[in-house]
């Protein structure tokens, strides 16, 4: 029987992504922070003072999820909102220095496990998978495109 292209990459992907996710969940239990919020908080970190709605398009989080991944970061200190002088409704997020703190700590560890994860993979192999996946989502961005017509 031939494998269907649903078992070969959906399931597996999706398989693998749970999988990963998992570890590297556990892995940052340690700094008490998730996977969810390790991206937002990195992201931050390349750029300072943007506003939810862009951060939202970075990480490719919805607006909800975000926004409760923040109010987390922002309770743990990690990072605050300052408002637009004369709009109260908007807010330019930035990291604090603890947040700073914990993301060069972090960002070595994760490298790491990502090197782990990787190992006994070819660079080339890597570059495959890397175009493959850029092809999957440039054909997936068509498609939610056609939808909206």
């Amino acid at each position: 029987m031939e494998t269907s292209f649903d078992e070969m990459i959906g399931l597996q992907s999706s398989q693998m992504n749970k999988k990963m996710l998992r570890f590297l969940n556990r892995s940052l239990e340690w700094y008490e922070i998730t996977l969810e919020q390790w991206v937002v908080l990195s992201t931050l970190a390349e750029q300072e003072s943007i506003n939810q709605k862009t951060l939202s398009s970075k990480t490719g989080k919805d607006p909800t999820s975000l926004l409760r991944i923040l109010d987390i970061l922002e309770r743990k200190g990690f990072i605050e909102r300052r408002q637009f002088q004369g709009d109260r409704r908007a807010s330019s997020l930035f990291i604090t220095a603890e947040g700073k703190s914990l993301r060069n700590e972090v960002a070595p560890f994760i490298e790491e496990h990502f090197k782990k994860i990787t190992a006994d993979i070819s660079e080339q192999d890597i570059e495959i998978y890397e175009q493959v996946l850029e092809k999957i989502d440039h054909n997936l961005d068509k498609l939610m495109d056609e939808q909206r017509i």
